[in-house]
C-alpha cells in the first residue's frame, strides 16, 4: 500500500508535461503564421511592382536596367537598378552611346555645354560682323557699290548664324527636357529601389530569426518527446512492479 503515492508521483509530471507541449506547439503554429504573413505581404509587394510596370508599359514607357548597353531592352540586363523612362528619353539614351545610365547622362551634358559653347561662339562672331558693318558706314561714297556688296554678304551670313543658333537652341532646349526627365525618373526608382531592398533585407532578418525559434522549438519538442518517452517506461517498469507486489500481497493473504 505504501508503494500507490510513489506511483502516483512519476504519473503526474507526465500529465502536466502535456499542457507544455502543447503550449510549444501553439507557439510553433504562430511563428508559422508569422511567416506566411511576411510571404503574403511580399507577394503582395511583387504584385504591386508587376502592375507599375505594365502600367508604364500601357503609357508607352520603356525599361531600362542600368548598364544595358544603348538602352536595348531585349539584351541581357546586368544586375543593378531599373530605370523606366518614356520612348523619346530612351532614344535620346540610345542615341549617347553604350555604357552605364550615369555615363551617358554625363555624355548628354557634355553635348548641352558644347552645345552652349557654339552658341556663345556664333554670337561673337555676329557681333563681330555687325561692328565691321556699324564701321563701313563711314566710307566714301566711292566705295557704295563694294559697300552695298558686303551688306548683301553681311545679310547672308547673319541669316546662317541666325539659323545655326536658332537649331543649337532648340536642340539644347530638348536636350534638357529629355535630361530633367531622365533625373526625375532616376530620382523616383531610386526611391522605389531602396525602398524594396528594404523591405527584402527586413524580411530575410525576419525570416533568419523565425527559422532560428522554429529549431529551437524543435529541438524542445524533442526533448520533451524524450521525456514522455522515458517517463512511460518508467511507469511501465513501476506499473509491472506494483502489480507483482499485489499479487505477492493476495498470496500472503490467502495463505494466512
Amino acid at each position: 500500500t505504501s508503494l500507490l503515492p510513489f506511483t502516483c508521483s512519476f504519473s503526474v509530471p507526465f500529465f502536466l508535461l502535456l499542457p507544455c507541449l502543447n503550449q510549444a506547439l501553439e507557439k510553433q503554429k504562430e511563428y508559422i503564421g508569422c511567416l506566411r504573413s511576411e510571404r503574403d505581404s511580399l507577394r503582395e509587394e511583387l504584385a504591386e511592382l508587376k502592375a507599375a510596370v505594365e502600367t508604364g508599359e500601357k503609357h508607352g514607357l520603356v525599361i531600362i536596367p542600368d548598364g544595358t548597353p544603348n538602352g536595348d531592352v531585349h539584351q541581357e540586363p546586368v544586375v543593378g537598378a531599373i530605370t523606366v523612362v518614356s520612348q523619346e528619353a530612351a532614344q535620346v539614351l540610345e542615341s549617347a552611346g553604350e555604357g552605364p545610365l550615369d555615363v551617358r547622362l554625363r555624355k548628354l551634358a557634355g553635348e548641352k555645354e558644347e552645345l552652349l559653347s557654339q552658341i556663345r561662339k556664333l554670337k561673337l562672331q555676329l557681333e563681330e560682323e555687325q561692328q565691321k558693318c556699324s564701321r563701313s558706314d563711314g566710307t566714301a561714297g566711292d566705295l557704295a557699290g563694294l559697300q552695298n556688296g558686303s551688306d548683301l554678304q553681311l545679310i547672308e551670313m547673319q541669316r546662317d548664324a541666325n539659323r545655326q543658333i536658332s537649331e543649337y537652341k532648340f536642340k539644347l532646349s530638348k536636350a534638357e527636357q529629355d535630361i530633367t526627365t531622365l533625373e526625375q525618373s532616376i530620382s523616383r526608382l531610386e526611391g522605389q529601389v531602396l525602398r524594396y531592398k528594404t523591405a527584402a533585407e527586413n524580411a530575410e532578418k525576419v525570416e533568419d530569426e523565425l527559422k532560428a525559434e522554429k529549431r529551437k522549438l524543435q529541438r524542445e519538442l524533442r526533448t520533451a518527446l524524450d521525456k514522455i518517452e522515458e517517463m512511460e517506461m518508467t511507469n511501465s517498469h513501476l506499473a509491472k512492479r506494483l502489480e507483482k507486489m499485489k499479487a505477492n500481497r493476495t498470496a500472503l493473504l490467502a495463505q494466512q
